[in-house]
């Protein structure tokens, strides 16, 4: 046993546990207690969410690397706290693992702890077991004084999106369709980026209505004037593409893991290019009206069908 390392018993499921925490090394924090104990600063609220990534549902072992899945599932459950503008603490992992891929998980175990290092968070702990399929489940932790919301949508606001749209989708169409999948496009469907850092910002700066593009743009646009009680008009031509993506696939396209945010004030997007080198783009506004989204391409009304991603569909 290395110093500092907490003892666990005999069997195989502890001795994959102590290899996971030895690849994880200093992110790994208070493993081995019955549950974890997180110092939360004084006048925050916790931002906690859970996400699961399932084999054949949300990812498939022949499109991606081991450590590409461990990635993406925690990138995805981040993200959820970057909708909230949540600073990250922690996170704990449960992983449910097929017997071909048991003695193989270090991949998996390094593709975690890489998403956990971009997000300057800690691994709290989790669960293993074993399961016909690969699936992991994250639950996140974070900290903020004062919460973005979907709810927080108010007529006169302005639209923003970070980033560029349509990678995921197309890496997706292309695989399923064996063709070619361009290296910007995998690349934004293997390595997205959660925006920690960037929705504090925003939310120093006048945002108060945020959520990550997970299933589509057009889709999250509609749950955020759902629960603002709000209409959403997006300028379909305004929208950031990724080179090769129209706009039409490029808002149905999932797991972007960007955020769309509202404002009553104009934010500097200049300024936040060059503080994270990301885009941020106005594409829209909000109006008093029924809870929906209104699409416009060269100046007239269009009608696009959302798809967004639905986890009891048959897609």
């Amino acid at each position: 046993m290395h110093e500092g390392e907490i003892a666990f018993g005999p069997g195989k499921e502890f001795r994959f546990i102590r290899r996971l925490i030895r690849r994880f090394g200093p992110l790994a924090s208070g493993i081995g207690d019955d549950a974890a104990l997180i110092h939360v600063p004084r006048d925050n609220m916790v931002a906690i969410s859970t996400d699961t990534s399932v084999e054949n549902v949300h990812f498939r072992r022949d499109w991606l690397s081991l450590d590409e899945i461990g990635y993406r599932a925690v990138t995805a459950a981040i993200s959820d706290l970057a909708a909230t503008g949540a600073a990250g603490i922690g996170i704990l992992v449960a992983l449910t693992t097929p017997s071909d891929l048991r003695e193989d998980l270090d991949a998996l175990g390094d593709g975690i702890a890489r998403a956990a290092t971009a997000a300057g968070v800690g691994i709290f702990g989790g669960d293993t077991t074993r399961g016909p399929v690969l699936s992991l489940t994250v639950t996140v932790f974070g900290n903020t004084r004062e919460a973005l919301r979907r709810d927080a949508a108010r007529s006169g606001h302005h639209v923003y999106i970070t980033g560029v749209l349509g990678g995921p989708g197309a890496a997706l169409s292309a695989l399923r369709d064996h063709t070619e999948v361009k290296p910007e496009w995998r690349a934004r469907f293997a390595e997205p980026h959660a925006r920690l850092r960037e929705a504090r910002w925003l939310a120093g700066r006048g945002v108060r209505a945020a959520i990550d593009i997970s299933d589509g743009l057009l889709a999250d646009a509609a749950h955020v004037a759902a629960a603002s009680n709000v209409s959403i008009n997006l300028d379909l031509d305004r929208v950031p593409l990724v080179q090769g993506v129209d706009a039409v696939d490029a808002v149905r396209s999932g797991e972007e893991y960007e955020l769309l945010v509202t404002s009553a004030i104009p934010i500097d997007c200049t300024a936040f290019l060059q503080r994270f080198a990301v885009p941020l783009t106005e594409i829209g506004s909000v109006a008093d009206g029924a809870p929906e989204v209104r699409t416009s391409m060269h100046g007239r009304p269009v009608q696009i069908e959302p798809m967004g991603y639905d986890h009891f569909g048959t897609r």
